[in-house]
């Protein structure tokens, strides 16, 4: 049986009174620290006599020692001190049970509510928690060959692609059933606090591990409030957190020793440097002493400074799409306060509006759980995502470089912090234009550390030393990384934005910043190509006044056909079709129409008439029975190019029925005869197949072109342009770049009426000094 008192060892009394010398107190202060009423068993402590054990442990504690490295032991007496205590308590499970009773009311008012940027009031834990995922590998550590990553085509540009390496993810929750120490990382505002939290509440109210101790410190808290001691305890710490809600020394010992408490380190990024290294020796300390808790820490990626022994490391993925969802659904209820029928039909709408294709950029950045807040807030207020996409994006990157540090109170001590928050964003924006332009989404250190020394060289006081300019370009990658969560590394030494939004958004940043005409000049280059799309709305929509811009985008919109003769006549016939027609209209949005009915029929873009009425809706009337004729011809024309003799019998009928437009005849009778002359030349579906196949290798081809011809002289379509696999690829780019310069004249932030006008009136046209 364990004895109630204990007594110092020579040796302890030594390192005690080192320990006591350090901190520069009296005996008097020790005994208040300690909760004594006299300093009489402060000087019997130190004259080596017998004291009780509960005191001995607190004054220990006290100092920042471990009592039983300063306990004389009887020679006797081999038991740990942990196990003398657990061996005096036989009932486990009542003293867990006596703990964790105690410690409710705290763990629920710890973690049972969350606080949002710009939410005035707590939200309940439960209200809003999604369950995480998390990948059993880190990204960071994985081999991976940089040109299986850097590049996509520009012209067949799939954004998700992009995602298309990330590693098999498992739930949260089954991570740490399987494993007892676990270091959880995440770029900011993944939601380490938030799963750390739900973990507590879950522990606490008897859903998980209900046989343990939940324990919740943030480690920035435990720093602060051990900051003037020299010697940080983790296990003081905790002891002092229940001394108030009466559970002892001995008691908090037998439960650590027997293995039933769940330790929850939060935010082991947070701290600075001097702190990081006191505390990470003290939490090696504790798991290597009580060894049988679970313990789990989080960390920001690429802020871990030490690997502890014995755990393992995950990483929390981003949301996947179901996630978001159940997210919307109960962010529009708990944080809008809309009544439940009220918040599910505005989460509804708002997922139904970020699947549209035009918001993908809002969803990409939608899978991040600090900027998918900011986004559910913006909807609520203004009941969609704004127009100008730019300032949403604005927000969500000062969100990241300033406002989530400034909202937790930490301050990072790096040479990074030294740079102002514009220094910051304009040294993203260089490596955000710089990879960009270069197709690099992917990209090693060895080419973004030379620019970023670059950019810190021309910065006021920069250091003129080559080596020191180096580290600081080291330093500001890995901060950039550990502090904002906006470069990831993706790989050993490979990084990339951590959304492509925002390597977009920063893009454009730096050519508007720029605002030259040759900076503009070579920008609008790339009108042609897919990826380039959303750096041009951005710009356009940030450009004042974005009249340069735009003109320059119409001019290099023409010369991808100007160069190229056959091109040249396709884009004047356009024109001379759309003059002939008697209406009033929108010329460019039947120079559209025209465009794809001209390209072979097994073209993706051909008889794609959704630009043509989305530029006019007025596409009704007598035009519209113009359009349709014309539709339906090229369609009887396309049917009998693609006619061969073992399927004649199938589209026979298909081909009467495109020249049965007696509908849309009545004001052409002379066409709707020729029509009819044509139609009766077509055999009978009613004779055998082998008399079909006869006919159609023998008059098929005639047929074919008398019906070319008679389109090609009465309606001046049906032209059979071919084009060749180059010319149709720049068709393509042309149609495309035409339609981001309509997107742009509709997001254009300050442009004026005779720009706009001009534009609209030559889209599909080229301009006169242009043409032949």
């Amino acid at each position: 049986m364990a004895k109630r008192s204990l007594q110092a060892s020579a040796e302890g009394i030594r390192k005690a009174k080192q320990a006591f010398r350090r901190k520069g107190w009296t005996q008097e202060y020790l005994a208040g620290e300690v909760g004594l009423e006299t300093r009489q068993p402060i000087w019997k402590f130190f004259t080596g006599k017998a004291i009780d054990r509960q005191v001995f442990h607190e004054i220990c504690l006290v100092l920042g020692l471990n009592p039983e490295e300063i306990a004389q032991q009887p020679p006797d007496e081999s038991l740990s001190l942990e196990k003398t205590i657990s061996e005096n308590t036989p009932d486990i499970d009542a003293l867990v049970q006596k703990a964790r009773f105690a410690n409710y009311e705290k763990i629920q008012a710890q973690c049972g509510t969350l606080h949002l940027l710009d939410i005035a009031r707590p939200i309940v834990l439960d209200d809003l928690y999604v369950e995480v995922d998390i990948f059993e590998e880190i990204t960071s550590k994985r081999w991976l060959e940089i040109n299986d990553l850097q590049r996509l085509d520009s012209n067949n540009f799939d954004r998700f692609n992009l995602d298309k390496f990330n590693k098999q993810r498992i739930p949260g929750l089954e991570a740490v059933a399987k494993y007892s120490k676990l270091m959880v990382f995440g770029k900011t505002g993944s939601g380490k606090t938030t799963f750390l939290q739900s973990l507590a509440v879950r522990c606490n109210q008897g859903k998980f591990k209900s046989d343990c101790l939940p324990i919740f410190i943030r480690l920035k808290n435990l720093a602060e409030n051990t900051s003037d001691h020299k010697q940080i305890s983790l296990l003081q710490y905790i002891y002092q957190e229940f001394s108030d809600q009466g559970i002892s020394i001995s008691e908090i010992l037998t439960i650590f020793a027997q293995g039933k408490a769940l330790i929850l380190l939060d935010s082991l990024d947070e701290l600075n440097e001097e702190e990081s290294d006191i505390i990470i020796r003290e939490i090696h300390h504790f798991s290597e002493r009580f060894y049988k808790n679970t313990v789990i820490i989080t960390c920001r990626l690429a802020a871990q400074r030490y690997q502890f022994n014995g755990f393992t490391e995950i990483e929390i993925a981003d949301f996947s799409k179901s996630q978001i969802i159940t997210f919307a659904d109960k962010w529009f209820v708990a944080v809008a306060k809309n009544s439940l029928w009220e918040g599910k039909a505005k989460a509804s709408e708002f997922i139904k509006k970020l699947e549209l294709p035009e918001n993908q950029q809002i969803l990409e950045l939608a899978t991040t759980p600090i900027l998918l807040n900011l986004t559910c807030l913006v909807f609520q207020f203004l009941g969609d995502f704004p127009a100008l996409r730019s300032e949403l994006y604005k927000q969500a990157l000062e969100l990241l470089l300033v406002h989530w540090d400034e909202a937790r109170r930490i301050r990072r001590d790096e040479f990074y912090r030294n740079l102002s928050l514009l220094d910051k964003i304009k040294l993203l924006c260089r490596l955000a234009a710089t990879t960009f332009t270069e197709g690099d989404y992917f990209f090693p250190a060895t080419k973004i550390q030379p620019l970023i020394t670059e950019y810190l060289r021309q910065l006021p006081h920069a250091s003129t030393d080559p080596e020191a300019l180096q580290l600081d370009s080291t330093a500001a990658l890995k901060a950039i990384e550990a502090q904002h969560g906006l470069l990831l590394e993706q790989g050993r030494g490979i990084y990339s934005f951590s959304h492509l939004t925002f390597q977009e958004y920063l893009t454009a940043r730096e050519i508007v910043a720029a605002g030259n005409s040759q900076t503009l000049q070579n920008f609008v280059t790339h009108i042609g190509e897919k990826r380039w799309r959303e750096v041009f709305l951005l710009a356009a929509g940030m450009m004042q006044p974005g009249d340069e811009l735009l003109l320059l985008m119409k001019q290099e919109v023409d010369n991808l056909v100007i160069s190229n003769q056959k091109l040249q006549k396709f884009v004047k016939w356009l024109d001379e079709k759309t003059s002939i027609i008697n209406a009033s209209y929108y010329p460019a949005s039947v120079r559209a129409f025209y465009f794809t009915l001209a390209l072979p029929p097994d073209y993706p873009l051909a008889y794609n008439q959704n630009l043509a009425l989305s530029l006019d809706s007025r596409l009704s009337g007598n035009l519209a029975i113009d359009l349709a004729l014309d539709l339906a011809l090229i369609h009887a024309l396309a049917i009998s190019l693609r006619m061969t003799t073992n399927i004649f019998y199938q589209r026979l009928s298909a081909i009467a029925l495109a020249l049965d437009l007696q509908h849309l005849l009545q004001d052409s009778p002379v066409l709707q005869q020729s029509l009819q002359n044509l139609h009766d030349e077509l055999p009978t579906p009613e004779q055998s197949r082998h008399a079909l196949k006869i006919w159609w290798e023998e008059n098929g081809e005639t047929w074919t072109s008398k019906l070319r011809n008679l389109i090609i002289s009465d309606r001046q379509i049906g032209h059979d342009w071919q084009f060749d696999e180059n010319e149709l690829q720049i068709l393509q780019q042309y149609w495309n770049a035409n339609k981001v310069l309509i997107d742009c004249l509709n997001n254009a932030g300050n442009v004026s009426l005779a720009t706009i006008k001009s534009i609209e009136k030559k889209l599909f046209l080229i301009d006169r000094h242009h043409s032949l």
